[in-house]
């Protein structure tokens, strides 16, 4: 069960030992709480340097990671008056080569995220030139770590976290004693720059950046971490060995060196992942089923076939001390996972439905499917969708975001050339020739990463508006339940997107209120690398939020299930509702991920992984049906998996 409340607002970092970690790690719920932390901390510098009429001299990062704590600073400066008059700034890192005035500089990033909003004097700020020329740069470098030096060297040092640990652009193979320097980036720093400048071959190959040693000697450093994605090395980190090619673990040795991370972040750390092998735990329901899953899975048996003698040899002795035998700890958590397999995702008609995961009645429902981009719903639960439509359910589907950024511009031309050719003699023809040539003209002039102009986001938008319409089809939903809200943030016409908003939230409130359904399936995938399916999510839940306080009756009677995207799935031990796929339905998904025509062969942001999507997420339910067989369950050709959420 998944909850969302102010009580669960705070930090976790008083509250479990840390004996397998080098650096101080403070985990939060929230990212936001761990975000106004370090705001709050940095604030705190500024106002103790200026009562001393000194500068506070803060080394920063860009990229998602300090973006709320900058919001933080100028809600600071707005209401509380904070001044940055006394403020010195150092930025971490700058493509090479980078125009300042470029959409990806990361010059204009801080302009728009931190400095346009603040009275920070700008000759005050340094950020490594991009523009240069290559014979000047080990000059500049030079200069620049003399001015740090010269400031009185940096108070607070910020850092982001890549996955390959690089901090900065420092990447695996930099020295401790590196200094500011060219670099040449790391094929996966690359990759994972790829969405900002619309391709991977956009993406300049080298950087300016501050090194490991000029970092080493901030007086305080803290790393920032959000999200399931920086889980693996946020652990080699904190609890790995000091080694070059983790450049971050260099931080073990930094004597005020802070992580500040939120829980999903934190999730492959021991004690979150196996807290029964730091200290002795209270055993909730929760964790037995965690921690028995894990043990099956150590030993390589099915949940009924563990005994005593596996529980002790991996640190649950207290576990059987407390609750009694293996086979009754067994039993309690085969019993659980059986219950979380139905295959009636909205309820079975005319049944004891006490320990299913859906309700028996009404026997009809009202299905609302969320869908952030045009093909979450097909990748992600298209099986389950299929269920509900083939069970007589009222399925409904909404996209959230038109996902015009993910759309080549050969899809465009393509799609224009189609009409002119049906348009053929008439009139009207020489109108689309006009478009088609200028539309043409634009693309050949347009530089790389540069934004679309209105006109062809609109097209991009149609095309993929018209293959979710094509997809939702082949599952049976009717024309008049696919709802294409558009939502406003996301139409940018770039990957960062603006602010969630109240008409965001008012355009969710006013659909669910329309049709008042009794499912509710989102997006709970807050591993998305680009941060839409957080927003989307986020926009729900103020507009649920929003109708419980206005006392919306018929929202007592409506379930939350989260749904993960073509990223990775829930864990075993988390699934509340487990959906078995036949091969013939997972047929029927497949086709209807084929029908996003634009996103098949080649995406335009495909991540790390390089299977298309409908490979993800075939490989993904046939690994969770395999995991609940190898656990001693029934054999499925494939599942998918939900989790509930409690508002």
């Amino acid at each position: 069960m998944v909850e969302t409340s102010e009580k669960n607002k705070g930090s976790f970092q008083n509250l479990e030992s840390k004996k397998f970690e080098k650096i101080d790690t403070s985990i939060y719920t929230s990212s936001d709480d761990a975000s106004l932390h370090v705001a709050k901390e940095i604030a705190k510098i500024i106002r103790e340097k200026a009562a001393k009429g000194e500068n506070a001299v803060l080394g920063l990062a860009t990229g998602s990671s300090p973006t709320k704590v900058y919001d933080y600073l100028i809600e600071f400066h707005k209401k509380e008056g904070l001044s940055f008059k006394n403020v010195v700034t150092f930025n971490l890192d700058e493509y090479f080569p980078m125009n300042p005035d470029s959409l990806q500089s990361y010059v204009r990033f801080m302009k728009e995220h931190l400095f346009d909003h603040i009275d920070i004097n700008s000759e005050n700020i340094n950020i490594p030139d991009g523009s240069l020329d290559v014979e000047q740069i080990r000059a500049y470098c030079n200069d620049y770590e003399e001015k740090i030096k010269s400031s009185g060297g940096l108070d607070i040092q910020l850092l982001g976290i890549g996955r390959t640990g690089h901090i900065g652009f420092n990447e695996p193979g930099s020295a401790l004693n590196s200094r500011t320097r060219i670099i040449r980036l790391d094929q996966v720093t690359r990759k994972d720059a790829a969405s900002d400048f619309f391709g991977n071959e956009n993406v300049p190959s080298r950087a300016i950046t501050m090194g490991i040693g000029s970092i080493i000697e901030a007086k305080k450093v803290y790393l920032l971490a959000w999200g399931e994605g920086k889980s693996k090395v946020i652990k080699r980190t904190v609890e790995g060995e000091v080694k070059a090619s983790v450049p971050a673990s260099f931080l073990q040795n930094h004597p005020n060196c802070e992580f500040i991370i939120d829980t999903a972040a934190a999730s492959e750390l021991t004690r979150i992942k196996t807290p029964w092998l730091v200290e002795e735990c209270n055993w909730t329901d929760k964790l037995i089923i965690q921690a028995t899953i894990s043990l099956a899975n150590d030993v390589n048996k099915a949940i009924l076939k563990l005994t005593n003698e596996d529980y002790n040899e991996f640190g649950m002795g207290s576990l059987i001390a407390e609750f009694g035998l293996a086979e009754e700890i067994n039993l309690k958590v085969f019993n659980h996972l059986q219950r979380t397999i139905t295959g009636w995702p909205g309820g079975k008609p005319n049944v004891d439905d006490s320990t299913r995961p859906e309700r028996a009645k009404p026997a009809k429902k009202t299905s609302m499917i969320f869908s952030p981009h045009p093909d979450d719903d097909v990748i992600s639960m298209g099986g389950t969708l299929i269920r509900l439509v083939d069970q007589g359910h009222d399925v409904h589907v909404a996209y959230q975001t038109s996902g015009n950024i993910a759309v080549f511009d050969d899809e465009v031309i393509k799609s224009l050339d189609f009409v002119r050719e049906v348009v053929g003699d008439n009139p009207l023809n020489e109108t689309i020739s006009a478009t088609i040539s200028k539309v043409k003209e634009n693309i050949l002039n347009k530089k790389p990463g540069e934004v679309d102009p209105p006109e062809i986001q609109n097209y991009k938008g149609l095309i993929r508006k018209g293959e979710a319409k094509s997809a939702c089809r082949s599952c049976g939903v009717k024309d008049d339940n696919m709802h294409f809200l558009n939502l406003p943030f996301y139409e940018t016409g770039t990957v960062r997107k603006k602010p969630i908003g109240e008409e965001d939230v008012q355009i969710i409130y006013d659909l669910l209120n329309k049709t008042k359904p009794h499912q509710i399936f989102a997006a709970g995938d807050l591993s998305d690398p680009h941060g839409t399916h957080r927003v989307c999510l986020d926009a729900i839940f103020k507009a649920v939020y929003r109708l419980k306080e206005e006392g919306a009756e018929w929202l007592e009677d409506t379930y939350v299930w989260l749904y993960r995207g073509a990223w990775q799935e829930w864990g075993i031990s988390d699934i509340e509702m487990a959906v078995p796929i036949g091969p013939k339905d997972l047929m029927r998904k497949r086709k209807a991920i084929f029908k996003h025509q634009s996103q098949k062969d080649e995406a335009m942001f495909p991540g790390n992984d390089k299977r298309e999507f409908w490979q993800r997420a075939e490989d993904r339910n046939h690994d969770t049906a395999e995991e609940y067989n190898r656990l001693g369950l029934a054999e499925y050709e494939a599942m998918e998996a939900f989790v509930q959420w409690k508002f």
